[in-house]
């Protein structure tokens, strides 16, 4: 066993790293997108631990390290207070069975698990911090946890995760000048009057942080303090005089031990080399392969973690087995203890590089009734990628690689010789993400016609929430482990090779396995789609969509790359005028960009309100979600949203789109991507127009750039309130479907029934409000989210939320059903049967629970409206075709689909998009479109 400590003349490093702060962070950051492996398990907060751990060994190079660990059991502190962190929520149980996988890991870096009875993470770390510094070295104490800038010293310091990336080293001036203290050691003094609510540490009633602040600049210490109190004055006074026992147990609940008994064992914590074959064994188990490569780790033996959670397994699923009770899938042992790769596996993979070999391979493909194929091209780009070869596969362990020339017409005779297979009706076509093979080979004039079956999106439907790479399903559903391309035109850099540079023998065997392996997971999807019932959703909706999004990407839409040019101009001008306004307002220069700088402004020389929340990094937060509730605090508040708005308009929008102009075609071709949101929402990338601002005056720049065709007119077609529809469907509830059938402004019609007024007397303000409790229901919003959003009385917003539910009492009972079914089940599903699975749904934690309850109600409404607008979409396009149209569908947006209309034929696209999108689907109320027709998408929306 090596050891990678330096030698005596080197500073001594050691690192200490708070494992539960660190692990609760990690795991919250990806609460809203969880990282879950093929068993089920959520590896957030595993994943996210070894990332910083990763971080800090690569940015530190530590000499000493250790992490520290909680104990088990109740501390000192709960048995002097039985209160003491009481009001915090049950640890999430994602949370409970990734912290033995965390310590295995650790483990395999070979670095020590600390942890001491009775004493919390934080009072090991600083007593050995303590004693380290006595020992000559410099120490990290890794936390987000502010209560450690107590310990700081001239070597000794706080080492806190930032939440835009990497960290901040803080020693005893930054911790002063971050709590505008005059000694670090007044932290604990700080703590003991403000408390600190996320321990129960009580501190003194109605003392915040400024006032605890300023007490202490006044008196230096809290002793000091209660020997002064007849200095004070007013309201002050009584609450220190009344709650002086309490201030000082407070103080006493905050102070970190710095006497625990363990030792500094100092050769224990020497940094050495990680046992690299369990490490492996374990990345592979948690099915981490970024992390694989990135420490050129090998991984064919692969055990289960022994602390991977079992349980009985009854049902049977994709992967392995589902527990009943949990719903998470889980895998053997045996199944992960050894990957097959092409050198372990009996395979024939053939090249087919003669017109003998060709004719031959035709011949056998036209005989076949399902057949896999896949393309090699020379880029990703499918409007600059040329062929470099074709690969077939109808067999397991059997495949045919056809090489394609760079010469275009040879290239094209060759593809020419498979049309007849490709344009065969009767052959059922199999690939992995299709899409790019569809329009590769559209370049070349062949159109794929039969059956399609891609195995991404069958995965997809059955396992939304997971990845759907073909590497990743060869891993988890054949225990294979494919040639990766770095392996065969190298990393990346100027000696990376292209695919035509590669040697035929090796890109038969990596394009052949393509198709092979590709061939063997249909064989593994397909009897699955069959059980759950997808075989509609997956043939009738997503493989018919799939050619519909190619047309699409292919016809692209027109930008007017002069009007964006203006538009630059003129928001550029406008956000300098905002930041003169910001800096008139704030009577001072500063970067608007800058968030810390901000807060400092806003909370600090502003002084806007009185206590401002911050950040796990201490600095204050100002992110837009706390900005739009302070927006009626201040004037400067609104400019800094609007100068930010047409910042991230310019760099996101106005200033990048000319970039994307393929300079081919003259058109922006966004990709649409069919197979990552959970919901079943399409989502789309360069450029991304689902975020795309609507209603503002800067989005409708943006939009304004999106033109017609010339002798076209532009058509937008919106749904109109499609999830309320869907939700009257749903719930079934009587008002709710009586007001869509007959027509009524629902808005106007939610606030009729909830302030019980004529729906003539109805005001705009109560309309507003109305609305954003229709909408706002639908995503689970609370009492205090309505009260935020709309500027009003938290009363004043239970009694709008209580009215709403009043007015609509069904849709009340439709969300608790939809909770109490998903808490049995495990998941919920759209009217067509698309899945959500929530496996936090019987959380003891709220937060989490609360997050998978909002999902319960919101997924079935949401996921719907997906698959109608799909329906809908494929609907068109076939309607489109069998009257021979010349205009084409561009762009699909939320609830909207845009047009290019040829003049001539705008009547006969108005009719055929309004009578698709409108009987997509049948519901208890009529699904409603708005059509609007002009030059560009402003005026057509």
């Amino acid at each position: 066993m090596e050891n990678i400590a330096p030698t005596d003349n080197t500073p001594k490093r050691l690192f200490l790293l708070d494992a539960y702060a660190l692990i609760y962070r990690a795991y919250y950051a990806f609460i809203k997108n969880p990282r879950f492996n093929s068993k089920g398990l959520n590896t957030s907060a595993i994943l996210g631990f070894v990332n910083t751990l990763e971080d800090v060994l690569k940015r530190e190079t530590p000499t000493h390290i250790a992490v520290v660990f909680d104990p088990s059991g109740p501390t000192f502190r709960h048995e002097a207070y039985e209160h003491y962190k009481a009001q915090r929520e049950e640890t999430p149980e994602d949370i409970r069975k990734a912290v033995p996988i965390i310590k295995e890991i650790v483990e395999a870096y070979r670095i020590p698990v600390l942890q001491v009875a009775g004493f919390e993470a934080d009072d090991v770390i600083g007593t050995l911090a303590k004693k380290a510094e006595i020992a000559g070295y410099d120490v990290f104490m890794m936390t987000p946890d502010k209560d450690y800038g107590q310990l700081v010293s001239d070597h000794i310091f706080m080492y806190r995760p930032k939440h835009s990336g990497g960290f901040e080293t803080m020693g005893p001036e930054e911790v002063k000048a971050k709590f505008d203290l005059d000694s670090h050691e007044q932290v604990i003094d700080l703590l003991g009057l403000m408390g600190d609510a996320s321990d129960n540490i009580p501190g003194c009633p109605g003392v915040g942080e400024k006032t605890a602040v300023k007490l202490l600049k006044e008196f230096g210490s809290i002793e000091n303090l209660l020997q002064n109190t007849d200095k004070l004055k007013g309201a002050i006074k009584d609450k220190v005089e009344n709650n002086k026992e309490q201030i000082e147990f407070s103080r006493f609940l905050a102070t970190i031990k710095i006497d625990v008994p363990i030792e500094l064992h100092e050769e224990s914590l020497v940094l050495e080399n990680p046992d690299e074959e369990k490490l492996a064994a374990l990345y592979a188990d948690l099915e981490f392969r970024t992390l694989l490569t990135r420490k050129n780790l090998s991984a064919t033996q692969t055990p289960t973690s022994k602390n991977t959670p079992k349980a009985d397994t009854q049902q049977t699923s994709l992967f392995g087995d589902i527990n009943p009770e949990t719903h998470e899938i889980e895998v053997t042992a045996s199944a992960y203890s050894h990957l097959a790769t092409i050198a372990t596996t009996p395979h024939t993979y053939r090249s087919a590089s003669t017109a003998e070999e060709r004719y031959a391979l035709i011949k056998n493909l036209l005989q076949q009734s399902s057949v896999c194929f896949d393309t090699e091209t020379d880029s990703l780009d499918v409007f600059s990628a040329k062929l470099v070869g074709m690969s077939f596969a109808w067999k397991e362990g059997e495949a045919y690689y056809v090489p394609v020339p760079a010469d275009q017409q040879q290239a094209q005779q060759i593809v020419d010789e498979f049309k007849p297979f490709f344009a065969n009706e009767e052959i059922e076509k199999i690939g992995q993400n299709m899409k790019f093979d569809l329009l590769v080979l559209a370049n070349y004039g062949v159109e794929i016609k039969g059956t399609l079956f891609d195995t991404m999106i069958a995965h997809y439907l059955l396992q939304p929430e997971l990845r759907h790479n073909m590497d990743y399903l060869a891993e988890i559903m054949l225990t294979y482990k494919t040639i990766h391309i770095d392996e065969l035109i190298g990393s990346k850099g100027k000696n990376q090779l292209t695919m035509r540079q590669v040697p035929l023998e090796k890109i038969t065997d990596y394009a052949a396995e393509d198709a092979d392996i590709t061939f063997r997971l249909k064989q593994r999807l397909e009897p699955k789609i069959k059980e759950n019932g997808l075989e509609s959703l997956l043939f009738d909706i997503e493989m018919p969509l799939m050619r519909v999004l190619a047309e699409m990407e292919q016809n692209g839409v027109l930008l007017d790359d002069v009007a964006l040019k203006q538009s630059s101009e003129i928001l550029t001008n406008e956000m300098l005028n905002i930041e003169k306004e910001v800096h008139t307002m704030a009577g001072m220069d500063f970067n608007i960009s800058s968030a810390k700088q901000v807060g400092e402004v806003l909370f600090d020389r502003l002084k806007i309100i009185e206590k401002a929340k911050k950040t796990k990094t201490g600095q204050y937060s100002t992110n837009e979600e706390i900005l739009e509730s302070l927006r009626g605090k201040h004037p400067v508040v609104e400019k800094i949203l609007d100068y930010r708005g047409l910042k991230k308009l310019l760099s996101t929008y106005i200033d990048a789109l000319p970039a994307l102009i393929n300079p081919k075609t003259g058109k922006v071709h966004t990709s649409f991507n069919q197979a990552v949101a959970a919901t079943g929402r399409l989502s789309s990338s360069n450029p991304n127009l689902q975020n795309i601002p609507i209603r503002d005056e800067q989005g409708k720049e943006i939009r304004k750039a999106f033109i017609a065709e010339p002798n076209c007119y532009f058509l937008s077609a919106d749904y109109s309130q499609i999830e309320l529809r869907i939700m009257a469907h749903l719930s079934q509830d009587a008002n709710m479907i009586e007001a869509f059938k007959s027509g009524q402004d629902i808005h106007a019609a939610t606030a009729a029934k909830i302030y019980h007024l004529p729906l003539e007397e109805v005001t705009s303000d109560m309309r507003r409000k109305a609305k954003t409790a229709n909408f706002g229901i639908i995503y689970g919003i609370s009492v205090f989210g309505l009260s935020d959003r709309l500027g009003i009385p938290r009363g004043e917003a239970k009694e709008l939320i209580d009215g709403y539910f009043a007015t609509y009492p069904q849709v009340k009972e439709y969300m608790d059903n939809c909770i109490a079914k998903a808490r049995v089940d495990g998941w919920v599903e759209t009217l067509l049967h698309r899945k959500r699975y929530l496996p936090d749904i019987n959380s003891h934690n709220a937060n989490v629970r609360g997050f998978a309850e909002r999902n319960a109600v919101n997924a079935p409404i949401q996921g719907t409206a997906a698959d109608i607008i799909k329906i809908a979409m494929v609907n068109i396009s076939r309607r489109f075709r069998e009257e021979q149209l010349r205009s084409k569908m561009i762009l699909q947006v939320h609830d909207e689909l845009n047009f290019n209309v040829v003049h001539d034929e705008l009547y006969i696209v108005k009719s055929i998009v309004t009578r698709e999108m409108e009987s997509a689907i049948s519901l208890s109320v009529p699904l409603k479109v708005d059509v609007g027709v002009g030059q560009n998408w402003l005026e057509a929306h």
